[in-house]
This record gives structure tokens, sequence and C-alpha cells, in this order.
């Protein structure tokens, strides 16, 4: 009977956080839905107060230089030495903004590190989907490997802005029809180049995306939470019975 409970109490918990992981995922989906332009319009259905101005549309090519990564595989990481992305992780692992590293690899000559700040987007991948999305790397030193585009926007683009506008709605939908590929899929950065976005004045920018980082935050919790309790069931199982 204990260990029945026991068990139960697990499951009953990483239903809780399931359901709460699935409730901000889908938050955040019907958010961004709401707070960035239709295709057409100037202004999105949901703004925060004191926004009025109308939003700019603009090919990315105008408010950013571009470059790419290279020379690093799955091959190269390491448990320990310098922290290292790859192209496959930003659809696997991380959020919009990247603020922690769990992969390493030996530097080598060549190499491309961050300065902070640089929007990243995938130049390989399996579907178009999967690699139509951009990441922020919050902090300098890191190596950005190869199949990586880089996107450094100018001051008055708000980092985490331009990767959210590239991720999602129609810049989203137009960079897909823009991957090439059958069984693997490629996107340039001549490609994201010629993608508009919609942008408002700076300070809009940055609030949403405090907006979008916040929900990022709590939706990071609750899938650690849940990864910890399915873990720790994992191991009770296998320790508790014979």
């Amino acid at each position: 009977d204990k260990i029945g409970i026991l068990f139960r109490n697990f499951d009953t918990l990483i239903t809780l956080h399931q359901r709460k992981y699935d409730q901000l995922v889908n938050i955040k989906k019907s958010m961004l839905d709401k707070m960035f332009p239709k295709n057409g319009e100037t202004v999105p259905e949901v703004r925060f107060a004191g926004f009025t101005d109308a939003w700019e549309q603009r090919k990315i090519e105008d408010i950013a230089t571009f470059s790419k990564g290279a020379g690093y595989s799955k091959a190269d990481i390491r448990e320990n030495g310098t922290p290292l992305i790859l192209y496959g992780r930003l659809y696997t692992k991380y959020e919009t903004t990247i603020r922690e590293v769990d992969t390493y690899a030996v530097p080598k000559s060549g190499s491309v590190y961050s300065r902070g700040g640089e929007v990243i987007v995938p130049a390989s991948g399996e579907t178009a989907e999967d690699i139509s999305i951009a990441s922020v790397v919050d902090m300098p030193g890191v190596i950005l490997g190869g199949d990586l585009n880089i996107i450094t926007p100018q001051e008055d683009i708000d980092s985490a802005f331009l990767a959210l506008s590239i991720s999602h709605g129609e810049a989203h939908n137009n960079l897909s029809k823009r991957a090439q590929g059958k069984s693997v899929v490629h996107v340039h950065n001549s490609d994201i180049k010629e993608i508009e976005i919609a942008i408002p004045d700076k300070s809009e920018q940055e609030t949403i995306s405090s907006f979008f980082e916040e929900i990022d935050s709590l939706i990071t919790l609750h899938q650690r939470k849940l990864e910890r309790l399915q873990n720790i069931k994992k191991a009770c199982l296998e320790k508790m019975f014979v």
C-alpha cells in the first residue's frame, strides 16, 4: 500500500506540472498571435498601455548585419571547456534568450565567439518549420558553431524582439517557404535578409520581449520540475522493486 501511495503521489505531481507546462506553452502561443500585427496590419490586437504608434514594416537586411558560425559538430562536444552552441540545440533545448549553455568544446583556430546580443538561426535541419526559428545569445564568449546564421541587430532593435519576430507569425511562415532541401533543409542569411517584420519603437520592443521572457522562465521552471520528478520516479522504481 505504501509503495502504491508513493507512486500515485509521484504521478499526481508529474501530471500537475505537465498541465502547467502545457498551459504556459498555450498561453505563449496565444499571446504571440495577439501581440504581433497580423499580415497587412500595422498594430497588434493586444498592446501594453501607453503605446499607440503604428508599427513600421522593415526588411531584416535594413536593420542588421549578418555572419556565419564555423567549424564544430557533435563530435567536438566535451564535458568541459568553452561553451558551445550547435544548431540542433536551438529547436530541442533553448527558449528565446540563451543564458546558460550546457555543451562545451576545446576551442579551435578560426572559431566565432558571441559578443552578447546576437540573434542566431539554424542554417540546416530536418524540416522548414524547425529551422525557421531564432534565439538570442545573451552572454559573450560562447562559440557559435557551424550551420548557424548570425544576425547582429542595430542599436534601435531589441535582440529578443527580433528573435521573436523571426520565430513566429508571418515572418516565420515566409522564412519557412524559403527553406530548401529534402532530407536536410537549409536556410541562408540571404533568405533571412529578405524577410520583412513589423517593428514598433524600441521601448515597446523591450516591453514585449520582457513579457515573453517571463513566460519562458515559467515554462523552463515547470519543464525542469517535470524532468526532475520523472527522474526521481524512475530511480525509485529501480530501487524499490526486487
